[in-house]
């Protein structure tokens, strides 16, 4: 399989990374003094939750209508629509925390709006990586994406808990040049980012439902969405629940950064080793593997919530993660037809994250009602059952190697 080396000579996708990858770091950075600034503000853990739920709420409603956008209009624009609108969002949040008027529907909103841009440019851009690199190297190309995301983790928690401690909204004016400069790397792309023809015109929800269709009808992909979708909740709330645990005791903002350094090299790491392990070892297998190892090593966080402990287990909570990401996501992508990646590509996600908004409440319900310790082990006991339903599926367990991916029918 072609290695990272390989991909190095390719202009459009490595400019498309560099500049996705500023960009994924300044919402991180974002991303995590989000509930810091609710609660300081609010005084309430609730509250947190549902400025946190806002941004993942306004992802989840987008991604349908965008993953048929993005099989219709070119998919380079959508992307500048949704990295200038990011810029224009977070813009408004310093203007007002330098003014001192930063308050809890601002940010809700604006959590909201960004998570909706975030929506939009996720199939548009998963279309591009199609566009822009070959069915050889795409689960490379994947495995650079997830070791983006972890160079995100690992420098946002640290960057955001320094930058809040300066001042509320600084975080917030570095998001807002990260978005600026995603712009500026996008225009830069030269290959033809535009939409396959279209050989009818059909109706937005029709297009809609033919993406749906297309996952739900492949016994792999029902399997494996159902699981994803549970186990981003459960996991998501898990880590929630971590966090408030930490900011209730009192650590301050630079040592809870800490664990998504942590996070950051195990998923840095795993990304790196994705490419030689993803050509090694069936996918279906490697799937199983990998459910498996996001619930292992939570179990510590039961009885510990100190950064230092929190972020060993998220170091191996996380190695595994981008393996099984890059490969599940590149025989997504080498099995669906041009005419329907943004459509597939919206839907998956879609239906991995529609719940997911709840996570941080659940998690805050269950601190308040049962308490640290309680919540993280009930959490854990129902990330131990997906894994145990995973295991249990055939169609997940057959998926082989990608060298066999081309003459295997998702079908099947």
């Amino acid at each position: 399989m072609p290695g990272f080396r390989s991909l190095a000579s390719n202009r459009d996708f490595t400019v498309l990374w560099i500049g996705e990858t500023i960009s994924q770091l300044g919402s991180r950075v974002s991303i995590f003094v989000f509930p810091l600034i609710a609660y300081a503000l609010s005084g309430s853990v609730l509250v947190a939750a549902w400025v946190e739920a806002a941004h993942l709420f306004g992802t989840a409603v987008v991604l349908l209508p965008a993953g048929a956008l993005a099989d219709r209009l070119n998919r380079r624009i959508l992307m500048l629509v949704a990295s200038g609108s990011g810029a224009v969002l977070y813009t408004s949040l310093v203007v007002a925390g330098v003014l001192g008027h930063l308050t809890i529907p601002h940010l809700a909103v604006v959590g909201l709006l960004t998570g909706a841009s975030a929506g939009v440019f996720g199939p548009a851009q998963m279309s591009a990586i199609r566009s822009v690199v070959t069915t050889d190297d795409l689960p490379t190309a994947l495995s650079q994406n997830q070791a983006r995301r972890h160079v995100a983790s690992l420098l946002g928690g640290p960057l955001g808990g320094a930058l809040f401690s300066l001042t509320r909204w600084l975080p917030f004016a570095f998001d807002a040049i990260t978005f600026a400069i995603s712009c500026l790397t996008l225009s830069r792309i030269r290959t033809d980012l535009s939409a396959p023809p279209r050989t009818a015109r059909t109706r937005v929800l029709s297009d809609i439902g033919e993406g749906i269709g297309f996952v739900l009808a492949r016994p792999f992909f029902r399997v494996l969405m159902s699981w994803a979708s549970l186990v981003n909740l459960v996991t998501n709330a898990l880590m929630f629940v971590v966090l408030l645990r930490m900011i209730q005791a009192g650590f301050h903002p630079a040592h809870i950064g800490l664990v998504e350094t942590a996070a950051g090299i195990g998923g840095i790491l795993g990304a790196l080793a994705a490419p030689y392990v993803i050509d090694r070892m069936p996918t279906g297998r490697l799937t199983v593997l990998v459910a498996w190892g996001l619930a292992l090593p939570l179990v510590p966080m039961i009885w510990w919530a100190t950064p230092l402990a929190v972020g060993a287990c998220s170091f191996f909570f996380l190695f595994l993660n981008p393996i099984g990401n890059a490969g599940i996501g590149a025989y997504r992508l080498s099995q669906t037809p041009d005419q329907l990646q943004g459509r597939v590509a919206a839907s998956a996600q879609f239906l991995a994250v529609a719940i997911m908004p709840l996570a941080p409440i659940l998690g805050a319900g269950l601190l308040n009602r049962f308490g640290g310790e309680w919540a993280v082990a009930i959490l854990l006991v129902a990330t131990l059952l997906l894994a145990a339903y995973l295991t249990a599926s055939r169609s997940v367990r057959s998926v082989p190697r990608p060298g066999e991916w081309r003459d295997r029918s998702l079908a099947t």
